[in-house]
């Protein structure tokens, strides 16, 4: 079974390799009482990745690893700058399962290959405080560097590593830091030696003889901006035939310029934080789940908001399998919210209205859900249709399918999209304060929080185009949103309390408690429902962007 731990540490430029390192007298460090020498250490470690280095690619290392203290697995996932979650695993002959799992929406159905092989002689320092206690690890390690994979070629040099103690504060790394920096010590340049040792053993490319001038052919005149060039700025040129232009995607890095561009580079980050919030699904961090399906969301929203610039034709079918992802993730997200409704309302009742083992039950019916719904998603993720649907996105970022509108000025066409949405809102809010309490109007209210919701992403998306009108709109569907939500929110908790208090009366309980708890989740409609013609009378007022 694999273990977590969470490091925290920073990385030093040595001499070349089988020169000196001396480190400063680190007693010198505010707060080290002592340094002590705990020996050199022989590590040998092999780094797995794709053919394609897409592990790396991403700032992730897999390693096989014998000598020292911890030798076994390491799969190490960036959390920021110099923190890292290392997820470990005994020692085994072939990659576990466990790690290979959480790897792959990266590597996809792709092969985990030998790629470097490290061999280092680590020499260990512990600082410790007046105590005793363990303040941060210093080693300086010699390291050679053999490519196993890709190339053929070797490397060696130093480093020197400070790792903060467990439960430690990053803030002592800052000191120690101040007394490397003063002994002429430097920030590694590399984020990891695995980094590092792909690029020092990366085959390098002979230069090439060049080749005879020829004679200059003259320039062609430049075309006209009306004219403009396919994919970017031009019409696609026969409607008739092709909706779509092959068009090659701008660098994540470039600035947005068009409408095409602002969309696409709201679609790349969702895109991105669905395969980055993989591992944390499966290893079942808290609201990994809520923030993953959140990304789906935003990412079909996209889609159907800004059809004039993103070829429907094409996003369509992948908002199906979206809003697919999307109620999968949701089986075990909305059983958490359940959960959450009715422990909260328990704690506000008064213990005299609690009648039977009322906690007891909630627990033991939550309980069953969530184990069931955590299995079903393991095994989606898991499964080929996912792991297609992580494909397609790639297709997509790599050549969109925009329209012509793509190369026009973003605020007037995403501006236009956004005012499209917040009408169809409008719509939805006028009609459900229309109807009287119910079931309709309930249906009604849930789906115009699904559409307010829809209307906040195509605002997130709009707002480094259309700046403070497009965050302002967010703010005011969020809020709609939020609203909109604890009224849906009871209507599922009264759900669940007739289920419940059901199943208390076929076990022969006092169902007393549900029936009161029902009440009061009555009540809270209610009063969302009185709020809403004033709230939405407010966010009319401020508009559309």
């Amino acid at each position: 079974m694999a273990d977590t731990k969470r490091e925290i540490e920073r990385k030093y430029e040595g001499p070349p390799a089988g020169g000196d390192a001396p480190l400063p007298d680190l007693t010198d460090v505010p707060g080290v009482s002592r340094v002590i020498d705990k020996g050199v250490a022989e590590l040998d470690a092999t780094y797995y990745d794709t053919a394609d280095q897409r592990l790396a690619t991403a700032s992730l290392t897999l390693r096989r690893r014998t000598g020292g203290d911890d030798a076994g697995w390491h799969l190490k996932l960036p959390v920021s700058e110099g923190v890292r979650d290392e997820i470990r695993a005994p020692l085994s002959d072939t990659v576990p399962e466990d790690l290979t799992a959480l790897v792959r929406s990266r590597i996809r159905e792709a092969e985990l290959v030998p790629v470097v092989r490290l061999l280092s002689a680590r020499d260990i320092r512990h600082l410790v405080d007046a105590s005793g206690t363990l303040l941060a690890e210093v080693s300086v390690d010699r390291v050679r560097a053999e490519r196993l994979s890709g190339g053929a070629g070797s490397a060696e040099w130093t480093e020197i590593e400070v790792e903060l103690a467990d439960d430690g504060d990053p803030a002592f790394l800052d000191k120690v830091e101040k007394k490397l920096r003063k002994a002429g010590l430097k920030r590694s340049a590399s984020a990891s030696k695995l980094a590092k040792a792909l690029d020092d053993t990366a085959p390098r490319k002979s230069a090439k003889p060049l080749k005879p001038l020829k004679p200059e052919k003259p320039q062609k005149p430049e075309k006209s901006e009306k004219e403009g060039k396919a994919g970017t700025t031009g019409k696609v040129a026969d409607a008739s035939k092709a909706t779509t232009t092959a068009a090659k995607p701008e660098p994540p890095d470039s600035a947005p310029r068009t409408a095409g561009d602002h969309v696409l580079a709201y679609v790349r980050t969702q895109r991105d934080a669905i395969v980055e919030l993989d591992p944390a699904v499966r290893r079942d961090v808290p609201d990994a789940v809520h923030r993953m399906r959140v990304a789906t969301r935003r990412l079909r929203s996209t889609f159907r908001s800004y059809g004039k610039i993103l070829d429907r034709t094409v996003t369509d079918p992948i908002g199906v399998e979206l809003k697919w992802l999307a109620a999968e993730l949701g089986v075990d997200r909305d059983q958490e919210v359940l959960t959450e409704h009715l422990t909260a309302a328990l704690d506000d009742l008064p213990s005299d209205l609690v009648t039977g083992p009322v906690r007891a039950r909630v627990s033991a019916w939550s309980e069953a859900r969530r184990s069931g719904s955590r299995q079903r998603l393991i095994a989606v993720l898991d499964g080929k249709r996912y792991l297609d649907l992580l494909t397609t996105l790639d297709t997509l970022v790599a050549g969109p399918p925009v329209l012509e509108a793509a190369s026009k000025k973003p605020r007037k066409v995403i501006a236009k999209a956004v005012r499209k949405d917040f009408k169809k809102v409008a719509g939805l809010v006028g009609e459900a304060l229309e109807l009287p309490p119910g079931s309709e109007r309930d249906l009604a209210m849930h789906d115009a929080r699904k559409k307010a919701k829809r209307t906040r992403y195509a605002a997130e998306a709009a707002t480094p185009a259309l700046g403070r009108p497009a965050a302002d709109l967010v703010r005011s569907m969020k809020s709609l949103q939020t609203l909109l939500g604890d009224h849906q929110d009871s209507v599922m908790v009264r759900g669940a309390l007739r289920e419940l208090a059901t199943e208390a009366h076929e076990a022969g309980e006092n169902a007393f408690t549900y029936g009161v708890l029902y009440g009061r989740q009555e009540q809270r409609a209610a009063a969302v429902e009185a709020a809403l013609p004033g709230e939405w009378e407010t966010i009319e007022d401020k508009g559309a962007v």
